[in-house]
């Protein structure tokens, strides 16, 4: 369950307080309000930066998940095998040779 999100800047902007004789000094709540503003609206950009980060990644994984599933078994390559094969009965003579026997 996620919870709604019920003021935007301009509602905290706009936000008028009642005045009482030991009332909050209105200069301070009012530049504190901004302060409120100015981060509710970085987290809103931040809150925005990051859903568009989970989609590209979604999009990226599911393509890496379609990549890996139509590559082809590895091939192998003979041609290496057999000159590697030729390399070692080279080196190794006939020890190389018995030893396969």
């Amino acid at each position: 369950m996620q919870n709604k999100i019920q003021l935007n800047g301009k509602e905290i902007l706009e936000k008028d307080f009642k005045t009482a004789m030991r009332g909050y000094n209105q200069e301070e709540v009012d530049e504190f309000l901004d302060v409120v503003i100015q981060d509710y609206e970085a987290f809103g950009r931040e809150i925005d930066r990051l859903k568009q980060e989970i989609d590209r990644l979604k999009k990226t994984g599911d393509s890496q998940v379609k990549t890996r599933s139509t590559q082809a078994a590895p091939q192998v390559n003979y041609d290496v095998l057999k000159r590697l094969s030729n390399l070692e009965k080279a080196v190794f003579g006939n020890k190389y040779a018995n030893a396969e026997s």
